[in-house]
């Protein structure tokens, strides 16, 4: 179960590496008013399932402290990575946004019957490095002027992080239930629209499709595959592994003619790839003694 766990999570991150592309092609949405709208899109397989199978609505009632930990965390997290990027330059708030998976690896040593190792630390900090080789191709220099934008970027991270090792401790709790986070933050989002921005609608087919696109995978699929993982996975692979997800986006970027390949990101790849393969060697050595108990 934790292999099959481990694997669903990662799927999340194969998901938000899309991110970039579809937001991309997406148009000149306000972000309050694309997130309302692709988490709406991202509640309905749920839906549908409550809808098709009633009593699983059971699995709905939870305590005040699971919706609260998933709501703040999907909510929270979008909306302080938006206050972020408004108040910051995107390159130094991205690389502090993204050290939410060395805060996971870190905090797994919190979680019962987990043990930090150092081969997860390193492998973090391997994506760590492997992140900032991507995103901050045109330098990183951090001003006075942009606090708020750096303290939301931080507590994005921290929200983030917080709301997976929070997820860990309700593995009792169904997975249906992102269903009704994923409604919350889109009713969440929608206010936020309507008290700080201007609609703006797509103008082309190509727009919906990419927002349908967002719904569906990057802000629907990925958080149900990611609540999976972090209950049942090794949490602390998955968090190292979470730097790919920047990697394969900029890939993906690549292959749509959006960036241009480069050393750094030959670089990137050799550090992330390194970093996950370092923090996955006690999963690697298990499958191999396994296999090798198998044979004889």
């Amino acid at each position: 179960m934790k292999v099959k766990g481990t694997l669903i999570g990662f799927t999340a991150i194969l998901m938000w590496s899309l991110l970039a592309l579809l937001t991309a092609a997406s148009g000149t949405m306000p972000p309050f008013q694309l997130s309302a709208i692709t988490f709406a899109i991202g509640s309905l397989p749920g839906v549908l399932l409550l809808i098709a199978r009633p009593k699983r609505l059971a699995l709905l009632k939870q305590p005040a402290k699971v919706w609260l930990t998933g709501i703040g965390g999907l909510f929270g997290y979008h909306f302080l990575y938006f206050t972020a990027l408004r108040n910051a330059p995107a390159v130094e708030a991205g690389l502090i946004a993204y050290l939410w998976p060395l805060f996971i690896v870190v905090g797994s040593a919190l979680l019962p019957g987990e043990r930090l190792r150092w081969h997860h630390v390193a492998g973090a900090l391997c994506g760590l490095g492997g992140t900032f080789a991507i995103i901050s191709r045109a330098g990183i220099a951090f001003d006075d002027a942009y606090l708020i934008g750096y303290g939301a970027a931080f507590l994005c991270a921290f929200t983030w992080s917080g709301y997976s090792l929070l997820t860990r401790r309700f593995e009792a709790v169904s997975t249906d239930v992102v269903t009704g986070f994923c409604l919350a933050t889109s009713l969440l989002s929608l206010l936020c629209h309507l008290m700080l921005e201007v609609s703006i609608w797509p103008s082309a087919p190509t727009e919906w499709l990419a927002i349908i696109g967002l719904g569906l995978l990057p802000v629907g699929a990925a958080f149900y595959a990611w609540d999976f993982g972090v209950k049942t996975g090794d949490i602390q692979i998955l968090g190292a592994a979470s730097y790919a997800a920047p990697l394969l986006s900029t890939l993906i970027l690549m292959l749509f003619g959006f960036a241009e390949p480069s050393l750094r990101i030959a670089l990137a790849c050799l550090l992330i790839t390194g970093g996950a393969v370092l923090a996955a060697r006690d999963m690697i050595f298990r499958a191999k003694t396994s296999k090798a108990v198998a044979a004889e």
